[in-house]
């Protein structure tokens, strides 16, 4: 079981930039594939971004490549996603979600999917023009 609990989110202005935290607990010493979501009002959910702990892959949404990073910080047990530049249409509730080793297979997978077992409750951001 993997507890997950989100920060970082604000209200800023177009052009600024956030990092959003995402503390795991539970079941730290496994392999995670985490990932990065978000969610506007009356919209679907969207992949942003996932990885693996301890120096796997990364994957990313072509629509967020090159203002989106995900990053982790192991000794934390923490995932970051940095955002620059953001835009008035990145307004939504962002979310990470977890699963361990060997997360069926393929984080990649997962991500695409949205096929995760264990997921945050969401941190806001809002950006204003």
């Amino acid at each position: 079981q993997v507890q997950l609990m989100e920060s970082g989110g604000d209200s800023v202005q177009a052009g600024g930039a956030l990092s959003l935290s995402c503390a795991a607990s539970g079941a730290t010493d496994s392999t995670r594939c985490m990932g990065w979501f978000r969610q506007a009002p009356g919209k679907e959910r969207e992949g942003l971004a996932a990885s693996v702990t301890n120096g796997g892959s990364t994957y990313y949404a072509d629509s967020v490549k090159g203002r989106f990073t995900i990053s982790h910080d192991n000794s934390k047990n923490t995932v970051l996603l940095n955002i620059t530049s953001l835009k008035p249409e990145d307004t939504a509730m962002y979310y990470c979600a977890a699963d361990v080793f060997p997360f069926g297979g393929s984080c990649r997978l997962r991500f695409l999917r949205a096929d995760f077992p264990f997921w945050g409750q969401g941190t806001q951001v809002t950006v204003s023009s």
